[in-house]
């Protein structure tokens, strides 16, 4: 019996004892053939921790330096509007976000109307309100008049052709405004014969010829007449003339 502690000559030695290599059992590797690079350890001094906040820490800086030019921008741009800059889209100036105050243009002033003794115009005519005399209970004479159901005023007017036809006056074209707008249609009997002395008053007047005749407005008592339009023809504008 052999001894454990003591060699075995029949045994091969350890060094001349086959070693399979990986890939090829049980027999050597071929001739040339090199051993592939033995693999290299990962740094065990960075984790996946540190690499995390690393990044982390990168893409807040980046945020941070964004935010920071986009306020330099905006400041700028708040100074250049506080400065009264024009933009350039438009070419307005700038009010820092307060609406303007609308521009009030005044009213046009309105143009005297023609008064007493003045010549007023409208059409063909040229008219002069020479007087006006309120008051009268009644128009004509014994035989042929009319009473009024408040009182007569009478209104002496002198009428020109200035144009180049002929043309009626016609005292129903004729309007009278009281105070506060009210309006007044003529009486056309009561021009009968407050005019019989002045028939030529409702003829045909040709150019350049005068006719001076009455108009009559039946009004209230306690009424007055304030304006005066006068008409060549029932489509005409008119024109008005102040009684006060």
């Amino acid at each position: 019996m052999t001894s454990p502690y003591r060699p075995d000559p029949t045994r091969p030695l350890p060094t001349q004892m086959p070693h399979p290599q990986q890939g090829y059992p049980g027999a050597y590797p071929p001739p040339g053939y090199r051993a592939p690079p033995a693999p290299v350890a990962p740094n065990k001094g960075m984790g996946t921790g540190k690499l995390l906040l690393i990044i982390g820490a990168s893409l807040i800086g980046l945020c941070c330096a964004g935010g920071v030019a986009v306020a330099a921008i905006g400041g700028a741009h708040r100074t250049a509007k506080g400065a009264g800059a024009v933009p350039a889209a438009t070419g307005e100036p700038a009010t820092n976000g307060v609406a303007a105050a609308p521009t009030i243009k005044p009213a046009p002033a309105k143009a005297a109307h023609p008064k007493l003794g003045q010549p007023a115009r409208d059409g063909q005519f040229e008219f002069i309100v020479q007087k006006v005399d309120c008051g009268k209970a009644t128009v004509g004479d014994e035989f042929l008049n009319k009473t009024a159901q408040g009182q007569f005023c009478l209104i002496t007017v002198d009428v020109k052709n200035i144009g180049k036809d002929p043309r009626l006056f016609d005292g129903g074209n004729q309007k009278a405004t009281g105070a506060g707008g009210v309006k007044y249609r003529n009486d056309g009997v009561a021009e009968f014969y407050a005019n019989k002395d002045s028939k030529t008053f409702l003829d045909n007047i040709n150019p350049g010829n005068s006719v001076t005749g009455v108009l009559v407005f039946d009004i209230a008592k306690d009424a007055r007449i304030s304006t005066l339009e006068l008409h060549d023809s029932p489509f005409s504008g008119g024109v008005t003339v102040d009684l006060d």
